[in-house]
């Protein structure tokens, strides 16, 4: 229930405050810059206080475990950590396939990562390791320069056979990792985890949901078990599609049946798990329940032998050796393992942070650009592929109990021993098993589809980027997708910027509350005052839209009043040079021309003019009422205001551009005896102000107010004194605009405070 009015009513009395004033009063500070020498001196000196904490920092491991309470977490993250384990190696297989290398591929890459995290990672709860998206970007390189159909390969020109064919496309995807983990390396030490920022939550939506469009695809060919071509790049997806409808035909019905049997199962097990969740303490593994089903199903029925089914086949026991990027290939992968590293940090940070919010702990995002750096690149030399993470895995250690990354090296401790002895168990297992769950954890990806009509009564702009994001990656590809969709979407903030919203504010009567002047009944403006805001930075993509507003709402163009009354003021001296024209002395002001102030209005034209003697006459001295008819067949526009205040308190920033374009805007109105003010400005702005130069002698800092209302009540002021005083400093050209319900309110100018409280009120 909201408050009566009647029971918030407050009262302040201060003085009326221009920026000058308040500076002195208040004893403003200078900032005293830090020169590049400094920082650096600053950033060398150590203590043993200081080198503990940087060694803390980049070793997160050493803090937390130091405090990690064995008795109370270490059962928790034990059986967490088999639950992990067990989900990450069939995951692990499973996105071995969208990398199209062997399932033992994916082994590894599930259990390197996490070493090398439980090290240096910030988040206690996120499973590291494979991600479908990232596995996926990875796997159309591989195809590019590895194809599937391995007649004469671009790599060394000669025909390789199906291991040979397995083993470069594992050096293709190791290199990449290597690549994409030394992006990310490099973003860590450059401090450059902010930029992940700019993919915003709409854009990453977009984006992933048209990556689970792109892996449903692809594992299609799978549970048919029909060969397509290897395609990257625009409408490969199509392409994909159509090698499957034209090799429809060639299904093998054992493989259809157990990838849409492992499908329907693994979904609907997964949805009866979340809608009794609060019931069922730890989540069912479906996953593994089915692998094993289906291997023994496979092994017995000999399912390869009898019905051609695809199966896993040869799963080497332990480790491969130690192999080396070919760094030969890092100019061919150089943009599509730049937008991998953006992708997949941004994903595992955004699920780290979901954690960290719910468990009360903070995430370092540059430090965990680092973690990830040294996992790829380590991973890439284990013959392993890009880690991130995924969140239905992190979800299984999070909800069965996992505390910390104790959990992690548990989940990793399994999955070597699937490795080095369990791995010849998994042979006989099909692989169009392994694309039902592949396309069964898709699920909450699809789901982000149904985002799409709430975004829209949302945002509309938001919507639209969700929208052609999506359709850029379905189309162009994941790679040259997210790069057009990002730059769709910092189009929209340009945009916006570019044509801000801009209003006349009107003042709720007896109050300092200043709103938009079109959104409310009961607000009026302040008669001979043009209150005008812009709720944007000013810079040199919008400052003419600025100025076309300002046009716009004050009802006059400032240059094109200047020139018409110059054009009235020939005709008026040429009349009274030939005496057929008396001025008289009653209501006349004086409009002699500005000098050297108006340097830099006038057109070219009009400067050489004056040089040739044809501009203005500086002997005729003449007074003009320009609210009076004139005596001349003139039509020159009425300027209906004698001040303008302009609202800054939503500009942010100004460059160079504004800040010239503002200068010219502000003199514009000041020769035609409009005075100008500008209020609300953040210090900072006011600071930008004085680094452009944006004041002379003709713009002061005079003009600068604290707020709307300081502003309104000091031309109040002045003009109920009789004393009309133009902050700029040009006191020569002034309209005869005045209150007269105003001129017996204020006696004197020292009896300021009185008559601030009687004006407010």
């Amino acid at each position: 229930m909201s408050p009566e009015p009647s029971d918030t009513l407050y009262s302040i009395s201060r003085p009326v405050y221009s920026t000058p004033t308040f500076e002195h009063d208040h004893e403003r500070q200078e900032r005293a810059p830090q020169s590049l020498r400094e920082r650096f001196v600053n950033s060398c000196r150590c203590s043993g206080k200081g080198a503990l904490r940087v060694l803390k920092s980049h070793f997160p491991v050493i803090d937390w475990l130091s405090k990690y309470p064995a008795k109370e977490w270490f059962i928790s993250d034990l059986i967490s950590g088999v639950s992990t384990g067990l989900v990450c190696s069939l995951q692990g297989m499973a996105y071995a396939l969208l990398v199209s290398v062997a399932p033992v591929y994916g082994l590894y890459s599930a259990f390197f990562p996490i070493l090398t995290y439980f090290l240096l990672g910030t988040s206690r709860h996120i499973s590291v390791g494979p991600f479908p998206v990232t596995c996926l970007m990875v796997g159309s390189v591989v195809l590019t320069l590895v194809p599937n159909n391995p007649t004469l390969l671009a790599l060394n020109g000669t025909v390789l056979n199906d291991t040979d064919l397995q083993a470069k496309r594992i050096v293709v995807a190791s290199t990449m990792t290597v690549l994409v983990g030394l992006f990310q390396l490099a973003m860590g030490f450059l401090q450059v985890g902010f930029l992940v920022r700019y993919l915003s939550e709409p854009l990453v939506g977009g984006f992933t949901t048209a990556a689970a469009m792109h892996v449903f695809v692809s594992q299609i060919s799978i549970i048919l078990s029909v060969s397509t071509g290897s395609y990257n790049g625009p409408f490969s997806m199509f392409k994909t599609l159509s090698d499957v409808f034209s090799n429809i035909h060639l299904t093998n019905i054992a493989d259809l049946v157990a990838g849409l049997l492992t499908i329907v199962v693994v979904v609907t097990v997964k949805e009866v798990s979340a809608r009794f969740q609060h019931k069922i303490s730890i989540p069912i593994p479906i996953e593994v329940l089915v692998t094993m089903l289906a291997a023994g199903i496979s092994y017995a029925a000999d399912l390869h032998s009898i019905y051609g089914a695809s199966i896993v086949s040869e799963i080497p026991m332990g480790f491969i050796p130690v192999q080396p990027p070919n760094t030969e290939l890092f100019w061919d992968i150089l943009g599509p393992s730049l937008s991998t590293a953006i992708v997949g940090y941004a994903v595992a940070v955004s699920v780290a942070k979901v954690y960290a919010s719910k468990y009360d702990y903070t995430i370092n995002g540059n430090q965990e650009l680092l973690a990830f750096g040294v996992s790829n690149i380590f991973c890439g030399f284990f013959s392993s592929f890009v880690s991130s993470t995924a969140l239905s895995r992190t979800a299984v250690q999070e909800s069965t109990g996992g505390k910390t990354q104790v959990a992690g090296i548990v989940s990793a401790v399994l999955v070597m021993i699937v490795i080095l002895a369990l791995g010849n168990l998994l042979e006989p297992l099909q692989k169009s098993v392994l694309a039902g769950i592949v396309i069964a954890n898709l699920k909450g990806m699809f789901l982000q589809m149904t985002e799409v009509p709430s975004l829209w009564r949302k945002n509309g702009t938001d919507c639209y980027i969700w929208i052609a994001t999506f359709v850029a990656c379905v189309v162009l590809g994941l790679d040259v997708g997210l790069l057009a969709g990002l730059g769709f979407e910092m189009a929209t903030v340009v945009i916006r910027t570019q044509f801000p919203a801009c209003s006349a504010l009107g003042n709720v009567p007896g109050t300092d509350i200043y709103r938009n002047i079109s959104d409310y009944k009961n607000l009026t403006e302040v008669p001979g005052i043009k209150i005008f805001k812009c709720n944007s930075p000013l810079y040199f993509a919008n400052i003419d839209y600025f100025k076309e507003s300002l046009r716009n709402i004050v009802g006059f163009d400032a240059v094109r009043v200047f020139k018409k009354r110059t054009k009235a003021l020939k005709k008026i001296r040429k009349v009274i040079k030939k005496g057929t024209l008396k001025p008289s002395g009653d209501s006349v002001v004086s409009v002699v021309s500005l000098g050297l102030d108006n340097e830099g209005f006038e057109s070219d034209r009009d400067l050489e003019l004056e040089k040739r003697g044809g501009g203005q006459d500086p002997v005729v001295d003449v007074k003009v009422d320009w609210a009076l008819e004139l005596p001349v067949r003139v039509s020159v526009p009425r300027v209906h205001i004698h001040s303008l205040v302009l609202d800054f308190s939503a500009v942010s920033f100004l460059d160079v551009v504004a800040v010239k374009s503002l200068r010219l805007v502000i003199k514009e109105f000041v020769r035609i005896g409009v005075s100008v003010y500008i209020a609300g400005c953040d210090d900072e702005i006011i600071r930008s102000m004085d680094a452009l130069a944006l004041f002379d002698e003709v713009v002061t800092r005079d003009l600068l107010f604290l707020s709307v209302h300081d502003a309104v009540l000091f031309i109040k002021l002045e003009m109920a004194n009789g004393n009309p005083q133009n902050p700029t400093g040009v006191k020569d050209f002034k309209e005869p605009l005045a209150f007269p319900e105003e001129e017996d309110l204020i006696e004197t100018y020292d009896k300021q405070h009185q008559a601030i409280h009687e004006l407010s009120n």
